[in-house]
C-alpha cells in the first residue's frame, strides 16, 4: 500500500468499521500523514486509544479541497518519534497524548503539560509511575538580558473571567514572548463520556464550552446519528441551522461590543451588550433556553416552531438586525477605532497555517477554512456558504470577519425561517454500530469543532475525542503578541476570545 493510499476516506458525519482501518506500521503511518499534509490536508484531530497494554494512534485529516476526511491508524509504545517539527499542527496533540497515557514523543520541540491533569491510570501501560503536575508550576521559557523583565498575569483576573495564567517576557513595553498555561478548569470530560451515552451525556456535551452549547451538541448528535444510521429530517436540520447561526450572532455581536469597550468606544459597546441579549432571547424562542440547551439531540431537535412563532421570530430579527447594522457601522466608520485596531496583534498567514488555526482566527489571516463550506452537513449542504476571509491577520481583520459573518448569518436565518420544510423535527435511529469510528466536523462560532467516537462490541463509547477550536487557537494568541506592547494584550486577547474550559475539557 503506497503512503498516498494508506488513508481511509470518510465523509464528514460518517462512520467506518474499525476492521476497515488498517493498522499501519509506524513508518508507513508517518509517510502517509506527511504525504496527505503536503497535498493540503489538515490535522483535524489526533488521539490515542488504549488497547490492552499498547496504544493505538488515530489521525483524522480534513481534506478541504476534496470535501472529505482521511483516517490513519497505527500503534505506539512507551515512546515514539515526534512529528511536531515536520508537522507543527501535531505538537499539542502529542503533548496531550503524553499527558493522558504516558507515551513520550521523543524529540518534541516544546514538551510541556497541556492541561496539567493526571494520566488516566496511576501507572501507565508500561509500569511507570505518573506524577500529577500543577497548573503554572513549571519551567517557563525565559529571555535573559539587560532590561528584560517578566510579567505574570492570572490565573485570577479582574472581572468575571475564567482562570488562565499568562507569562510575558518583555523588554520595556515590548513583548518578546508570551507563554500561556491553562488547565485550571480541567474536568476530564472525555473520560466521563466513556461507556456512554449516559443520561448525563448531552448535558456534559453542552457544557464542554458553555458559550458553544449548540455547536458541541450538534457535533455529538451528528456522531450519534452516524453510528445509529439516523436520517436527519429536513425540518430538524433547518432548525439546527437557525440555532447555530443565532449562537454565532450572539457571540460575534458580543465580541465586537467587548472590543469597543476595550478601546473605550462606548456607543457600540453599549449597543452590542443589549443586542447580544436580543439574539440570546431569540434562541430561547426555539427551546426555552437562551443558550440553546436541550434543543439539539440525536436525530434532529427536541422542539418545533409553529408558523406563527417562525413569522414572529423573523419580524423580531428585522428590528434587531437594523440596530446591529447601525452599531457596527458606527464602530467601523470611526477613524479613531480603526487606528487602534489596524496593525495590532498581527499573525502571518504562514504561521496560522503551520499551527493549524481555525475559524475566525484563521479566516482573518487569509485562510479559507470553514466546515460549513468544505464539509457541510444537514441544511448547510444547500446554504451556499462563502467563508468571510480577510488578509490582515490583525485585530481589525478578526473584527471584520465577525462583521461579515453577522451579515451573512442574518440573511441565512431569515431565508431558512421563511422556507421551513414541513414534516417531523426528529427521527429515531437504530442501535449504535459496534466497533466503529464516527467523526463530525461542525463550524462553531469560534471555528471548527471536531468530535470523534469509537465504539466497543456493545456499541458503547470506548473512546470519545473532542477538539474545541480554542485548543488550536490559543497558540495564535501567543503569536499575535510577539513584538506588541504589553498594553495591547487585553485587546488582542478579546479579538480571539478563546474558551478556557473548551481547551481544558
Amino acid at each position: 500500500m503506497s503512503p498516498l493510499r494508506a488513508a481511509v476516506p470518510l465523509a464528514n458525519g460518517g462512520a467506518v468499521p474499525l476492521a476497515n482501518l488498517p493498522l499501519l506500521g509506524r513508518g508507513h503511518f508517518t509517510g502517509a500523514l506527511l504525504a496527505e499534509v503536503a497535498e493540503g490536508a489538515r490535522v483535524a484531530a489526533c488521539f490515542a486509544v488504549p488497547v490492552g497494554s499498547a496504544l493505538e494512534l488515530y489521525a483524522v485529516l480534513a481534506r478541504d479541497a476534496h470535501g472529505d476526511l482521511a483516517i490513519l491508524r497505527t500503534e505506539i509504545g512507551g515512546e515514539y518519534p515526534s512529528l511536531a517539527l515536520r508537522c507543527p499542527e501535531l505538537q499539542l496533540f502529542e503533548r496531550e497524548i503524553a499527558e493522558q497515557f504516558g507515551s513520550i514523543p521523543t524529540g518534541h520541540p516544546w514538551f510541556k503539560p497541556v492541561r496539567f491533569h493526571r494520566s488516566w491510570n496511576e501507572r501507565d501501560a508500561w509500569g511507570r509511575g505518573l506524577e500529577r503536575p500543577q497548573p503554572a508550576v513549571q519551567e517557563f521559557y525565559r529571555v535573559e538580558g539587560e532590561e528584560v523583565h517578566e510579567v505574570a498575569v492570572g490565573p485570577v483576573h479582574a472581572g468575571v473571567i475564567e482562570p488562565g495564567h499568562f507569562r510575558f517576557q518583555c523588554h520595556g513595553e515590548q513583548i518578546m514572548h508570551l507563554e500561556i498555561a491553562l488547565g485550571y478548569q480541567h474536568r476530564d470530560v472525555e473520560r466521563l463520556l466513556l461507556n456512554g451515552p449516559h443520561p448525563a451525556t448531552p448535558h456534559q456535551i453542552e457544557t464542554v464550552a458553555g458559550d458553544t452549547s449548540i455547536g458541541h451538541a450538534s457535533a455529538w448528535s451528528q456522531v450519534s446519528e452516524a453510528l445509529a444510521g439516523s436520517d436527519l429530517p429536513a425540518r430538524g436540520a433547518a432548525l439546527r441551522l437557525v440555532a447555530m447561526e443565532l449562537e454565532r450572532l450572539a457571540n460575534h455581536v458580543g465580541d465586537i461590543g467587548a472590543l469597543a469597550g476595550d478601546i473605550g468606544f462606548l456607543p457600540t459597546a453599549a449597543y452590542c451588550g443589549r443586542l447580544r441579549g436580543d439574539y440570546l432571547n431569540a434562541t430561547a424562542v426555539l427551546c426555552g433556553n437562551r443558550f440553546g440547551r436541550g434543543l439539539v439531540r440525536p436525530g434532529g431537535v427536541a422542539a418545533d416552531l409553529s408558523d406563527e412563532q417562525a413569522a414572529a421570530l423573523r419580524e423580531c430579527l428585522v428590528a434587531v438586525a437594523r440596530d446591529t447594522h447601525g452599531a457596527l457601522e458606527l464602530f467601523f466608520d470611526t477613524p479613531s477605532v480603526l487606528a487602534r485596531l489596524e496593525g495590532t496583534g498581527h499573525v502571518a498567514v504562514e504561521d496560522a497555517a503551520a499551527v493549524g488555526l481555525v475559524g475566525v482566527a484563521a479566516r482573518a489571516c487569509g485562510l479559507q477554512r470553514d466546515a460549513r463550506k468544505h464539509h457541510p452537513l444537514g441544511a448547510y449542504r444547500t446554504a451556499g456558504i462563502e467563508p468571510a476571509v480577510k488578509w490582515g491577520g490583525d485585530v481589525f481583520a478578526r473584527a471584520a470577519v465577525r462583521q461579515r459573518e453577522i451579515e451573512d448569518s442574518l440573511v441565512l436565518i431569515d431565508s431558512t425561517l421563511a422556507a421551513l420544510p414541513s414534516g417531523p423535527v426528529r427521527a429515531e435511529g437504530g442501535a449504535p454500530r459496534p466497533k466503529a469510528l464516527a467523526v463530525a466536523l461542525v463550524e462553531g462560532w469560534r471555528g471548527e469543532i471536531v468530535h470523534a467516537a469509537l465504539t466497543d462490541a456493545a456499541g458503547r463509547f470506548s473512546r470519545y475525542k473532542i477538539v474545541d477550536p480554542s485548543f488550536r487557537n490559543w497558540t495564535g494568541l501567543a503569536l499575535a503578541l510577539r513584538g506588541e506592547q504589553i498594553s495591547d494584550f487585553p485587546l488582542c486577547n478579546k479579538s480571539f476570545n478563546l474558551s478556557y474550559c473548551g481547551f481544558d475539557l
